[in-house]
């Protein structure tokens, strides 16, 4: 018999895993396992109105469907909370960063819940904020198995998010609730109707190689380990402004654009007659170089800054007659993008690539790398980030894809 087992995201309303467990018994359904991922205060949440040894509501739920505690394994070490870099708990979803950590972690559970054939996973996207569903879908999506579910639940309008509904009870009690107009009033608990909606989605797990399924990997490593291109090419498209790497696609803002650009030409236009470029790290430069190159840097720039910079025509309103000589050149320079720079060779668009130092050209490289992770996976960062070779002060900087595999466009 395989064992069931209830994996869901939860915010600060931990109702949803009484709705989702009354729901799932309803219909006929075992659930031997819960595991909740959450934040440091939806753990607390949890801990406090569900597991609370005298009031709990799951336990009174346990007891109103006469259901033993040791039938469902489901306890303070079954909730995993969202960690930042550091290892701290986080209290809520607020960055980019905490997304990372939340999609990680939805991952990693994932991939350790379905390892074992004889589990079913029912992967529970009602609670939380939005993207906490959308991190447990795409890991669904992704290490899903036939046997598998994603399950949403509805509940009646006037019951949903009200703090003292969990479930409804066998013997129905009167709770107070609020209508549109924020004014009270009493309703029995037999008029709540909780509905479980089962999600169809579309698995890639079968279509992955064992290799991939040996340890858990970033989304991007598994979507592009499923396209088969015997060499594929990274084309660095200037125009559109983004990287192009097996049929994904990668945008980056103009001065790291410009900086990755240089790199792809230096590779490009290393003059050795090689019939690979592994192992070779000719072409690399050193900080000092890549400061001394700072012009090539700021023509790839203004390059690429054209192709999206389109100003109206070199128009100025006339300054008032009592203007003092610094507003003046602050209205001028706060009118900068009036310069149609494409009429007038000496104005050019502001560059932020210019004056670059060891301290700048760390963050874009950084920025780039973290880039290239999201779009394309750490499979593939080795081959298409900025790399470095050797020790301080002597440390060299550029690509390991081989230069015949490297496409700039426009020509």
């Amino acid at each position: 018999m395989k064992r069931n087992i209830l994996l869901a995201v939860c915010g600060l309303s931990p109702q949803v895993i009484t709705e989702a467990l009354y729901a799932l018994h309803q219909e006929g359904g075992r659930v031997d396992a819960i595991h909740v991922i959450t934040t440091r205060d939806g753990k607390e949440m949890i801990c406090s109105s569900l597991l609370s040894p005298l009031d709990g509501q799951y336990y009174q739920y346990l007891r109103d469907y006469h259901q033993a505690p040791e039938q469902i394994e489901f306890g303070p070490d079954n909730i995993h909370v969202i960690t930042d870099d550091s290892g701290r708990q986080i209290e809520d979803i607020r960055d980019e960063d905490d997304n990372e950590q939340l999609l990680k972690l939805c991952l990693d559970l994932t991939f350790k819940l379905t390892a074992d054939s004889q589990t079913a996973v029912f992967f529970l996207v009602a609670g939380g904020r939005k993207t906490m569903s959308s991190c447990l879908t795409l890991a669904a999506q992704l290490y899903g198995r036939p046997q598998d579910r994603i399950y949403h639940v509805l509940v009646s309008p006037e019951f949903e998010n009200n703090r003292n509904f969990f479930y409804p009870p066998p013997v129905p009690i009167e709770i107070e609730l609020r209508d549109q107009k924020g004014d009270r009033y009493i309703k029995k608990t037999s008029y709540a109707q909780i509905s479980l909606i089962c999600v169809p989605f579309v698995s890639i797990r079968d279509r992955l190689a064992d290799r991939w399924l040996s340890e858990p990997q970033d989304p991007a490593t598994l979507m592009l380990s499923l396209i088969r291109d015997e060499q594929p090419t990274l084309t660095i498209d200037l125009s559109e402004q983004k990287l192009i790497y097996k049929r994904i696609e990668l945008d980056l803002p103009p001065s790291l654009l410009a900086l990755y650009t240089f790199f792809a030409q230096q590779k490009k236009n290393c003059q050795l007659k090689r019939a690979s470029c592994r192992g070779c790290q000719k072409c690399f430069l050193t900080i000092q170089e890549i400061f001394k190159a700072q012009d090539k840097l700021d023509k790839l720039y203004l390059r690429i800054k054209s192709k999206s910079y389109s100003p109206p025509p070199l128009t100025h309103s006339p300054l008032p007659s009592n203007i003092s000589n610094l507003d003046a050149e602050k209205h001028h320079h706060d009118d900068w993008h009036h310069l149609d720079w494409h009429h007038h060779p000496a104005a050019t668009p502001p560059s932020s690539i210019n004056s670059l130092d060891a301290e700048t050209f760390n963050q874009y490289k950084a920025k780039i790398r973290k880039k290239i992770i999201q779009q394309f996976g750490l499979s593939i960062l080795p081959m298409l980030e900025i790399s470095s070779f050797g020790q301080k002060p002597d440390t060299r900087y550029g690509l390991l894809l081989d230069k015949r595999r490297i496409r700039i466009l426009p020509d």
